[in-house]
């Protein structure tokens, strides 16, 4: 599998990193307007965040499901029964945020909420007129003043080799939401899942911005856009004493948006989260 790297600057942007999300479900952007100084700080105060004791003054709330989730509480994926590799942060506009940390983070939510609604703007323009004509709401629309966005801090912490046998930094699954936006994070291990039944490195050369499809858009789309399935490997040799950094953004839409004949984002969204409750 082939994952084209499009030069946001390019005249055929748009059209390239559609037919990508349209082939792959992922798409790969190089020069994009993401500040890279921005995303390095957030890496490295954050990882120190992590390696410390503050975060337990954060723990998640089972409701709003903002603050720090251990790996005690991490996610199980999807049709899998062990829980992932991995301690995260979760940071909405009203929810907690740490004072350990710069606004970093979130000046980075902005950009990313930003850059989010034009790539948007791009798969509507390029989806098929009988695609786009399925959309109860213009894709940019259904995030507009939506306070369910959320960017996720990861850390997959460095591996002790008493791992329980068979979990994974991040199991085989798929995300819920219309786009993910992912800068390439600090260590390599991104996989995607190709149509060929076989596991696909994702490029991570750091100063790339990964966007990958979720649940939503494919609903929404009638699967012309497919969610394509992803993992995050454990690494072996020296690697496997490396943290890894990642910083997910999830786009979502406003719970009352339409998706298909189906579903209200409300009702998918509650649907995924019996299905990860039951999983968990």
């Amino acid at each position: 599998m082939q994952f084209p790297v499009v030069d946001y600057r390019s005249p055929n942007a748009a059209s390239d990193f559609c037919a990508s999300l349209a082939e792959t479900g992922f798409g790969v952007l190089s020069n994009h307007p993401l500040d890279r100084s921005l995303v390095e700080g957030i890496y490295t105060e954050w990882l120190a965040f992590f390696c410390g004791d503050a975060k337990y003054g954060y723990p998640c709330d089972p409701v709003k499901l903002d603050g720090y989730f251990s790996p005690k509480v991490s996610e199980t994926a999807k049709g899998h029964v062990k829980r992932d590799l991995k301690e995260f942060f979760h940071i909405y506009p009203w929810g907690r945020y740490p004072v350990e940390v710069s606004d970093a983070a979130r000046r980075y939510y902005a950009a990313g909420s930003q850059l989010a609604g034009e790539l948007l703007g791009w798969v509507e323009q390029y989806s098929p007129p009988e695609v786009r004509a399925g959309y109860a709401t213009p894709l940019p629309a259904m995030i507009e003043n939506c306070q369910q966005t959320l960017l996720r801090v990861l850390h997959y912490p460095p591996l002790a080799g008493d791992e329980e046998p068979g979990a994974e930094r991040a199991a085989a699954h798929e995300d819920i939401n219309l786009l993910t936006i992912l800068p390439a994070a600090t260590e390599p291990g991104l996989q995607v899942k190709g149509k060929d039944g076989g596991w696909h490195d994702v490029p991570c050369d750091f100063g790339l911005l990964i966007v990958n499809i979720g649940d939503m858009l494919q609903e929404a789309s009638g699967h012309y856009y497919p969610s394509t399935t992803h993992r995050v490997l454990n690494p072996t040799g020296a690697a496997a004493r490396k943290s890894r950094i990642s910083l997910p953004l999830f786009l979502h839409p406003r719970r009352e948006i339409i998706l298909s004949e189906r579903y209200t984002v409300g009702s998918y969204f509650e649907e995924r989260m019996r299905q990860l409750s039951r999983n968990g």
